[in-house]
């Protein structure tokens, strides 16, 4: 197994865990959620239909009647995560129900820890809410509970992600999504919409749009149109996120595979509808690992299609994920992306070492890279996307960029600017003069230092 440090691992996130006033005999919660965003927001409704229905969320094991995991399946190193987390839950706890991605192999789950209550699939919100009423009846007060709840927020109160739709009909050969969370399947226009307004109501200022393919965005639907408020609006992404920019908040989409159609987004990033600012997994530059891949993109000219967004809107911030050592990966191969990576000059780089997992189909492929030289070639990967990074954060020594505060503490504001999304790309922090600050402000800084990943800057 390679070891992928946890900050560019982008199944990897911090455990939720929240806590609510507990009343008297109310029936108590506990949530562990690994993984991506996408997890994270089915961990969200989940907990928000359990406050709905009068139980409490327990912010710690012992407080817990039940406990549920919501798992992660997408390397073995993340499955091995989820098997720890749950056996965790199972020492401190004893009674635990499991769920998320991980859970749509059972014999897996219950192999290792045979005493859980339950596993269920991803996205099974039903199945999971009959586990938790076997497990802990449920005992509303009819003064206090079984009213629409406020939804339940695993994210600061300013920024939210919104979640377009489930699964995917791609079949790169790395990834086992599709199998654990279906095909294709969109959400309408207007829920996603009606969902966003409620958020930006109650004092969301950034909208994360994610899913498993962005772009390809009611596809399924053959872009259905939905009445929303005095008209209608297409289930497309580019009719999504132009009325997303109407609202007053900051838009950030992830996970948009490069098509033709992509292009019709920048116009709005040059406008300033949504932020300018696409999140793209390349994943190599090779056009014959790609093919091994069987990526979507294997014969996309993406230095060219950069090249055209960025004639559109100079000030576009591109961040991607790549994935080194992937079976049959040669030296001249990996050459290869190293030049494009000098050629494209992306702002934000991830990078991880190729894991086999159990179900893909890359684990059949031949001239499966070594580990010493996987590690090797991502040190190589990581000095150059840091260099690059490093020149263009140096550039905006001077500047004026307008941020948002994320946290405030004795030391220092930390910050975002249009240029980094929560957690996986870089801060900007204030130390002088920041302490009338609060996460959720948005103000202007002038940046007068800067490192490979982070900037630093003074109130304007």
């Amino acid at each position: 197994m390679s070891q992928n440090p946890p900050n560019l691992r982008p199944d990897l996130a911090p455990r939720a865990k929240i806590s609510d006033p507990i009343r008297d005999g109310q029936p108590k919660i506990g949530m562990v959620s690994l993984g991506c965003p996408k997890a994270l927001v089915d961990s969200e409704r989940i907990l928000t239909r359990l406050r709905a229905e009068g139980y409490a969320i327990s912010p710690d094991y012992a407080g817990a009647e039940a406990v549920i995991v919501n798992t992660c399946g997408f390397l073995d190193s993340a499955k091995a995560e989820s098997l720890e987390a749950i056996g965790e839950a199972i020492n401190e706890n004893g009674k635990v129900i499991v769920t998320g991605c991980l859970g749509a192999e059972p014999e897996y789950i219950t192999g290792a820890h045979p005493s859980v209550l339950a596993v269920t699939g991803p996205h099974q919100y039903e199945q999971v809410l009959d586990a938790v009423h076997l497990a802990v009846p449920p005992n509303p007060d009819p003064f206090v509970d079984l009213l629409p709840a406020r939804g339940v927020s695993l994210t600061p109160r300013h920024f939210s992600y919104l979640k377009i739709s489930e699964g995917c009909n791609h079949k790169c050969k790395f990834c086992i999504i599709p199998d654990m969370r279906g095909k294709l399947a969109s959400r309408p226009a207007h829920a996603v919409l009606r969902e966003a307004e409620k958020l930006v109501d109650a004092g969301v200022r950034e909208l994360l749009v994610i899913s498993q393919d962005t772009s390809a965005y009611g596809l399924d639907r053959k872009y259905d149109v939905n009445p929303w408020r005095d008209g209608e609006v297409r289930s497309h992404i580019t009719d999504l996120a132009r009325e997303l920019g109407s609202l007053d908040a900051w838009v950030r989409l992830h996970y948009v595979y490069p098509y033709p159609h992509v292009r019709d987004l920048i116009p709005l990033m040059a406008d300033g509808l949504i932020l300018p600012y696409l999140d793209i997994p390349f994943q190599h530059s090779h056009p014959d690992v790609l093919r091994r891949m069987a990526r979507p993109a294997a014969g996309a000219k993406t230095l060219d299609e950069i090249n055209a967004w960025r004639e559109i809107c100079p000030d576009m911030t591109l961040r991607s994920t790549f994935i080194v050592g992937y079976p049959g990966e040669t030296e001249a191969e990996f050459e290869h992306l190293l030049e494009w990576l000098d050629e494209a000059q992306l702002d934000r780089v991830g990078c991880f070492q190729y894991e086999n997992v159990a179900g893909a189909r890359s684990n059949a492929l031949p001239d499966h890279v070594p580990a010493e030289v996987k590690e090797e070639r991502w040190h190589r990967f990581m000095e150059k996307s840091q260099a690059i990074s490093a020149a263009k954060l140096e550039k905006k020594v001077g500047t004026i960029q307008e941020v948002i505060v994320d946290e405030v503490d004795q030391d220092a504001a930390t910050c975002r600017t249009k240029a980094d999304a929560p957690e996986i790309d870089g801060n900007l922090f204030i130390d002088e003069g920041f302490e009338h600050l609060k996460p959720g402000d948005m103000v202007k800084v002038l940046v007068d230092e800067a490192n490979e990943y982070d900037l630093w800057g003074k109130i304007v």
